[in-house]
């Protein structure tokens, strides 16, 4: 298959992929591979030595919320001397933000792709304030937690069976027209999920304080629909992976140091480079020697065709982010140049409704020389302190030049062999 074709197949499986959130269970018993002591984190493969400041926390926090030490200090020191393994989240069909630590006891949404199948897994989002994603583990982040896992999701299990599924790509759709862009703008979006999930947790027959703590945390996370919507974007970029000679980005991903793609036509093989340090409006009392570099899975909503590739979509995330809502609108027409297709139903209104760029084609990104936009949350060097601003960031060029010269070498061997 030549690329053109390549990639046009691998567009319009992306494009056909239909996730449905459908349950909420224990990661231990559902997402592949992860077992023992074992934990997720976000990004590309990473060894300690080289973990930011608010991974190894968030990895310190985990090991303490499933009780593999005592302290943070025993914690520290199980963690730096190989007591546990590690692995990033898109190896295990799963993402996380920022930190993205996932431990097997905690509550993961399921989300199955209609059109193709599969799997894939988030886990719940925490919400603001001190969280583990940025690195926290004083014992309220892990009390929490443990409110989150063992008691609101069973919760949300039994809702959404009540409820039925939830189709991801409409539930978008809805969003976009209402001012989101899927990613650092989600209040529709999280509302739409609260809309869905309400009735049937308020008429669940939980205890009536479980049901006023469950609709009062679900009803203000603004951010709630993210983490599924994370899991619908790795669905929909994972229908598009491992097509033969396709130059579609089919992954972007950071830990806190390494910022990686994967290409649809190279299978599994990462290619990193150095995480930049986003740009944006920092809170009060910071700057941006702060600032950890990029961080997160959450790349995986624009790797599939939203966040900052919709922000035309969401002018008002122009005060969150820094800018103007001019630049919203420059933020999206760009992407359009380093993308094959637009999505049929996520549609702008301001721009015609016209559909939001799909398909980013590391050929496109070598001729234009423009690199993908990213909106995302700013951390905390250190760990525990949490999120400092928001931002935009893009990535690194050194990955990009890496795999187009990896899909070069194979083309070449291939017409070699021929």
């Amino acid at each position: 298959m030549n690329r053109d074709a390549a990639n046009r197949t691998a567009v319009e499986r992306m494009i056909a992929s239909r996730p449905h959130l459908v349950s909420v269970a224990r990661a231990g018993e559902v997402v592949p591979g992860l077992a023992g002591r074992m934990l997720l984190h976000a990004g590309p493969p990473i060894s300690w030595e080289r973990m930011s400041g608010p991974l190894r926390g968030a990895l310190t926090g985990a090991v303490l919320l499933e009780q593999w030490a005592e302290s943070a200090t025993a914690a520290t020191e199980l963690l730096a001397g190989g007591g546990v393994r590690f692995d990033c989240c898109h190896h295990h069909a799963t993402v996380g933000p920022m930190a993205g630590v996932v431990a097997p006891s905690m509550a993961v949404w399921i989300v199955e792709d209609r059109t193709h199948g599969g799997r894939f897994f988030s886990t719940l989002n925490e919400g603001s304030g001190k969280v583990l994603r940025f690195g926290a583990y004083a014992p309220e982040v892990l009390e929490k937690l443990h409110w989150l896992n063992e008691t609101l999701a069973p919760l949300l299990a039994r809702a959404l069976a009540q409820a039925g599924e939830l189709d991801l790509v409409a539930t978008l759709a809805q969003a976009l027209q209402m001012g989101d862009e899927g990613h650092s703008r989600n209040q529709a979006g999280s509302l739409l999920l609260f809309r869905h999930l309400a009735s049937a947790i308020a008429g669940s027959g939980a205890p009536a304080a479980t049901r006023q703590r469950a609709l009062s945390v679900l009803g203000a996370n603004w951010l709630a629909i993210l983490n599924p919507l994370m899991a619908a974007a790795k669905a929909i970029t994972q229908a598009g992976h491992g097509i033969a000679g396709s130059t579609i980005v089919s992954t972007m991903a950071r830990n806190g140091t390494d910022f990686g793609i994967r290409i649809s036509g190279l299978g599994e093989r990462w290619f990193t480079g150095p995480a930049r340090i986003p740009q944006g409006v920092l809170y009060p009392g910071f700057s941006e020697a702060d600032a950890n570099p990029d961080i997160g899975d959450s790349v995986i909503t624009e790797t599939a065709g939203f966040g900052a590739f919709a922000m035309a979509a969401a002018p008002a995330i122009a005060e969150l982010v820094g800018g103007t809502s001019e630049d919203t609108l420059a933020s999206t027409r760009e992407m359009y140049e380093i993308c094959l297709a637009e999505h049929p139903e996520w549609r702008i209104p301001i721009l015609g409704f016209r559909g939001t760029p799909i398909g980013i084609d590391l050929q496109r990104i070598m001729e234009t020389g423009i690199l993908p936009r990213i909106n995302t949350g700013i951390a905390h060097r250190e760990a525990g302190i949490g999120q400092i601003g928001f931002g935009l960031v893009r990535p690194p060029l050194e990955p990009f030049h890496e795999a187009m010269a990896a899909m070069a070498a194979m083309a070449a061997s291939a017409q070699h062999g021929a």
